[in-house]
């Protein structure tokens, strides 16, 4: 079975991750009721790699930014459609999404994605 991932990068202020935690741990659960297989938020930590490009870099980070790599796994594309309507209809969430007090929205990176490879 080929399953269907939604992907984020942003950018955002380390004061501010304690508060964007909560409202990622609501969205994960509201993702989640409404049939995403997996949610997941992670905060950089070990982001400064010689010779590569660094994810604060991707990110467009300021100086005083970190990054939240986010991802959310579906059974397929079609489910995925059909359950991002249902999340950005869902009153728990649909005031948090036009918040820009966390992260600007704007700088935020996000794309859908084809399984390629997966290990279990």
């Amino acid at each position: 079975m080929t399953h269907y991932i939604d992907g984020f990068l942003l950018p955002i202020a380390p004061e501010k991750i304690a508060e964007y935690q909560k409202m990622a741990s609501l969205a994960g659960s509201v993702w989640k009721e409404h049939g995403a297989l997996a949610y997941w938020e992670c905060v950089g930590d070990d982001l400064n790699i010689a010779d590569m490009v660094s994810f604060k870099q991707s990110a467009g980070c300021n100086d005083n930014e970190t990054v939240v790599l986010a991802w959310i796994v579906y059974p397929s594309r079609e489910a995925r459609d059909k359950i991002n309507a249902a999340v950005m209809e869902d009153p728990r969430l649909k005031d948090m999404c036009n918040n820009d007090s966390l992260f600007d929205f704007r700088r935020m990176a996000y794309g859908g994605f084809t399984e390629l490879v997966r290990y279990q």
